[in-house]
């Protein structure tokens, strides 16, 4: 298989035709607009749905239909756009309706500006809209984990019956970065059919889909039956990278692109006999917190930094998988604004961390 320079974005869309995506609703936005681009051209090219729909709100409804309908749906958009969807993403959960819906985020809160970032953690883990709802999140650092994670959503929306959300950012989404795509193995989620979409009834059962229960106790059955299905994901789908942890009293924690900075860092403090080392999560939701627990725990890790685009919203998920064991630092840029290698090492060095 050749070597190709792709960007991120893009790589998403290949994902997205090479998993079977039928449909695709958008509208545009920086800085996810190469991957509108690259589905109005391809979509069509193989056969498929392409809608450039009116608005944000128009574009995840429009997946909701076709995704009740049986087809691969999909939607993209940056983070103010997903703001808007976020009811559209709430009905598709309470319906049990599979998408991929991919965010690129940008800086914010308002429309904030077209920088990236990763403030958007809380809206992607926490469900995002109304009612006890989750989403798989997951956090591609490349360009080529782009490609497969976008190709394992697909399957994991489908085999799980629930929205995926795959969380990039202006960074990821943009680079180019020389590639061989290749796509995981998705086989022990391979469904028969979709025995629950809406084709026609000729013959057979009308089938209903629905977030609307309003007879007495049914809505609770639903969100016990969506509960059950998280736990199940929960202990199924938690996916995470260690790096240089061989030996490290010290641990830094990022996601993202940000887990590319802090590899760099890793290894300039490795070079100076620093006993440091790194923990990405892949999956955001499910977070992995019994990897990290177990990781803390054996190393008898003494310090943790957390790095982010953003506040320091994933310190949260950090502090429940550690339980008080290390003490954790967090340094962050927020506002479109991108962490510096040179920063982080004043930073580290002026809080004695390592």
């Amino acid at each position: 298989m050749k070597r190709e320079l792709l960007a991120g974005n893009n790589a998403v869309g290949r994902a997205a035709i090479d998993a079977g995506c039928q449909f695709y609703a958008g509208y545009p936005i920086t800085p996810q607009n190469e991957l509108t681009a690259f589905m109005a051209k391809n979509m069509p090219a193989n056969r498929r749905v392409f809608i450039q729909a009116e608005s944000e709100l128009a574009a995840i409804n429009m997946v909701f239909g076709a995704s009740a309908a049986g087809a691969r749906a999909m939607t993209s958009s940056s983070s103010p756009g997903i703001s808007l969807k976020q009811e559209g993403i709430s009905y598709l959960a309470g319906a049990m309706l599979p998408a991929v819906i991919v965010n690129v985020q940008r800086g914010g809160p308002g429309l904030g500006n077209i920088g990236p970032s990763q403030s958007d953690y809380f809206q992607a883990t926490r469900g995002g809209g109304h009612g006890d709802y989750r989403t798989i999140v997951l956090a591609p650092s490349s360009v080529e984990e782009s490609y497969t994670l976008t190709y394992l959503g697909f399957s994991l929306a489908d085999f799980y019956r629930t929205p995926v959300l795959i969380l990039s950012d202006a960074i990821t989404g943009q680079m180019a970065e020389s590639v061989k795509l290749t796509k995981p193995d998705v086989k022990k989620y391979e469904i028969r059919s979709k025995e629950w979409a809406l084709t026609g009834c000729s013959g057979r059962k009308k089938r209903i889909v629905r977030s609307l229960f309003l007879g007495r106790g049914v809505l609770e059955k639903r969100n016990l039956q969506l509960q059950q299905n998280y736990r199940v994901i929960e202990k199924q789908e938690v996916r995470s990278e260690v790096y240089n942890t061989q030996g490290a009293e010290i641990l830094i924690v990022a996601y993202g692109s940000m887990f590319r900075l802090a590899k760099e860092i890793i290894l300039k403090l490795r070079n100076k006999g620093k006993k440091i080392g790194g923990f990405r999560p892949i999956t955001l939701w499910p977070f992995p917190y019994k990897r990290l627990s177990l990781l803390v725990s054996r190393n008898k890790i003494k310090k943790i930094l957390v790095i982010e685009m953003s506040c320091g919203q994933m310190v949260e998920d950090v502090k429940i998988g550690v339980l008080g064991r290390s003490k954790i630092y967090f340094y962050g840029r927020t506002g479109g604004e991108i962490p510096a290698i040179d920063e982080i090492m004043e930073f580290i060095k002026r809080k004695k961390i390592a």
